[in-house]
């Protein structure tokens, strides 16, 4: 998985999420889901947009370009995954989603593939 800054896998993730939630995405969207400004989120999609990670239309409709599906997509999983695990191991639903959001960034492959790996055989 490519490497960027933490914060911006954040509202990578969330462009997902909120798209899938409702099908477009707009800035506001964003601020509202991830109790942000708009203008500091105006200023995130703008490096964003420049970094190649999302595009935006005129009528303001973000959408992630391939590398930002990408990112956003594996950050997802790792979230779902570890907070999964996390409640297999009997904590509850939105403490383990919070611990998971905590260190879903940091994990190196290789421990989360094992996590992965073990999560699989044990959370049915």
């Amino acid at each position: 998985m490519m490497k960027i800054q933490e914060s911006a896998e954040d509202y990578l993730e969330t462009i997902l999420i909120l798209k899938e939630r409702s099908g477009q995405v707009r800035s506001i969207d964003i601020a509202t889901e991830m109790h942000y400004t708009k203008p500091s989120i105006s200023v995130a999609m703008k490096k964003l947009r420049e970094n190649g990670y999302i595009e935006m239309d005129s009528d303001g409709l973000i959408t992630l370009t391939d590398s930002g599906y990408r990112i956003a997509s594996g950050i997802y999983d790792r979230h779902k995954v570890l907070t999964a695990f996390f409640v297999s191991l009997g904590v509850n639903e939105k403490t383990a989603a919070e611990d998971a959001c905590k260190i879903e960034h940091d994990l190196s492959e290789e421990t989360f593939a094992k996590i992965r790996e073990h999560a699989l055989k044990t959370v049915k």
